[in-house]
């Protein structure tokens, strides 16, 4: 048996770059702190997301920095070649299958509002 299954509690550290291609398809970047249970709990443990079709839309209309969201999805090792040394390079991205908004409607519309967005949720 094998498992592949993450599931995270954290806020959104900044808004989301979406991108819509030709073939309809859309897909919405995240990266999400969450905070590591122990007696020092100064700094987040940052994470790269990647959400898909109609998740990726309500990240797009509903996600800001410092939204609260939990996701559940699997872990993936994205790889290339720098350009400058050609070195194979990695990095590791959450591929979220599900998306919950944790904050209240005051909560996302105070992380619109300092964001400079005033969208109506």
């Amino acid at each position: 048996m094998s498992l592949n299954a993450v599931t995270l509690v954290g806020r959104v550290g900044g808004d989301p770059d979406v991108k819509y291609f030709e073939s309809g398809s859309v897909v919405c970047n995240l990266t999400l702190a969450v905070n590591r249970q122990s007696r020092n709990n100064d700094q987040p443990d940052w994470f790269n997301l990647e959400l898909w079709g109609k998740t990726a839309e309500v990240a797009a209309n509903y996600v800001r920095k410092g939204s609260l969201i939990g996701v559940t999805g699997a872990l993936k090792f994205e790889t290339w070649k720098d350009r400058n040394t050609g070195a194979d390079r990695s990095k590791p991205v959450i591929r979220v299958e599900r998306m919950e908004l944790l904050g209240s409607k005051r909560d996302n519309e105070a992380a619109g509002a300092s964001s400079g967005y005033d969208d109506e949720f």
